[in-house]
């Protein structure tokens, strides 16, 4: 049966939030793609008591949208369509009306924003202009081997973003930048870190990137004020799924999927962003890689064999695996044991932990750390897994006991490496 353009959302859109200059838009996804993946929305706005509909974008591709510069106690209605390579459906049935008005409180900042406001598609060519004339470069967020990340405002817009400057001092380090800026324009999607701009001047490089300001999923997790059942953990992988299952359909392999390259939008939010494509490549026959996070990697990267899409997928089913029992299922006493654990596929379910953790998430688990990579679930086929697929009723409390113990292990052996690489820098100085 030939593919079609999408049945229109299944219900009107609403308002999750109303500002004074800006409404956060949401609607239901459609009831049928027409047999070919929906790939964006059409956003449609009609102002007062008019019948006059203004296209705002069609390049939406999460089911919400911040409608921003609006008119205070101005009213608007939307509707919105939805598009697939076919073609773009109907309009969706029309909001109610809509008053934009000034709720937000003299205590307002960015953390307010929408969680998943819509970062509409750019199309980003590295400058040689100085950052400094575009962007006012605020404090640091963060540092890195590969240089810092700066909290930044764009001077024309007033957007909140973040400044990621990298030291590109040899030919090699600015190939790497530039190759990682190549990835991120192809990856545009709501679950995946965006960029915005880039700057080279010298050896320096510049990438503006979406403030994303929660910090790492697991430091949400561990939070006292966070309540951690099997139920959220679903709503994490299904995130995760969606933004990995984009990456793949645009032939990209992430490579190095792990924890703390999975944040928070938000502080008290439990939508995530995946971020760093530094070790992505753009699948080809025959690719072979070795790099990665030691405990991560699947087999047939340890045994520097071909990878595939369900490489990236193995990854999954061990992150998965920490966020349910605080264990990591490969880690050894040392990176040669596990490596070892890696190649025997040495894991189980054991621990006392698992003896109230259903059967539904033990099967999903065994879908991915399975040897045999072309016997793994795609992103696909996990999105479609009943365990995600499931409403979960069970609320039963997981220990965040081991997860505190794993997570703070990680802090330390990611301090020790840092030391570990400057004591290596000065014996080349």
């Amino acid at each position: 049966m030939p593919a079609e353009v999408p049945e229109p959302p299944a219900n009107k859109p609403y308002a999750a939030k109303v500002f004074k200059d800006m409404i956060n838009l949401v609607w239901p996804g459609t009831t049928y793609d027409g047999g070919s993946i929906v790939t964006g929305y059409q956003i449609e706005m009609c102002e007062g008591t008019k019948n006059s509909w203004k296209v705002l974008t069609k390049n939406v591709f999460s089911t919400s949208y911040a409608v921003k510069g609006l008119k205070d106690n101005s009213t608007y209605k939307f509707r919105v369509s939805c598009i697939n390579a076919i073609g773009t459906s109907k309009p969706s049935i029309v909001s109610e009306p809509i008053v934009a008005s000034d709720s937000k409180g003299d205590d307002y900042d960015e953390e307010d924003e929408p969680d998943e406001a819509s970062f509409e598609p750019r199309k980003v060519k590295t400058r040689k202009e100085n950052v400094k004339e575009f962007y006012e470069i605020r404090e640091e967020l963060g540092k890195g081997k590969f240089g810092t990340v700066n909290k930044c405002v764009e001077k024309k817009s007033k957007k909140m973003l973040a400044a990621k400057f990298i030291k590109a001092e040899k030919p090699a380090d600015k190939k790497e930048c530039e190759h990682e800026i190549e990835i991120m324009m192809v990856l545009q999607h709501p679950k995946l870190l965006q960029l915005y701009d880039a700057f080279a001047t010298g050896n320096n490089m510049v990438m503006i990137l979406e403030y994303v300001s929660g910090g790492e999923l697991f430091e949400r997790v561990i939070d006292e004020s966070f309540d951690l059942t099997e139920k959220e953990v679903t709503f994490f992988m299904r995130q995760i799924c969606e933004g990995v299952k984009f990456m793949h359909a645009q032939k990209v392999l992430h490579l190095d999927m792990k924890p703390e390259n999975i944040l928070c939008v938000r502080k008290n939010s439990n939508k995530i962003k995946i971020i760093d494509f530094g070790l992505a490549q753009v699948m080809k026959k025959g690719l072979k890689v070795s790099c990665g996070t030691p405990e991560f990697l699947a087999p047939e990267v340890v045994s520097y064999d071909e990878v595939s899409y369900t490489t990236d997928m193995w990854a999954v089913g061990v992150i998965c695996y920490v966020l349910l029992s605080g264990l990591s299922p490969f880690m050894g006493d040392n990176e040669g044991e596990t490596m070892s654990n890696i190649l025997k596929v040495e894991w189980d379910f054991d621990d006392e932990c698992f003896d109230e953790i259903s059967d539904l998430s033990k099967n999903f688990i065994e879908s991915l750390l399975k040897e045999d990579k072309s016997e793994r679930m795609t992103a696909d086929q996990c999105l479609n897994n009943d365990w995600l697929k499931k409403e979960l009723k069970s609320t039963h409390a997981l220990s965040k006991a081991r997860i505190k113990k794993y997570v703070i292990k990680r802090r330390w052996q990611k301090a020790f490496n840092a030391v570990r690489a400057m004591i290596r820098v000065k014996r080349f100085i």
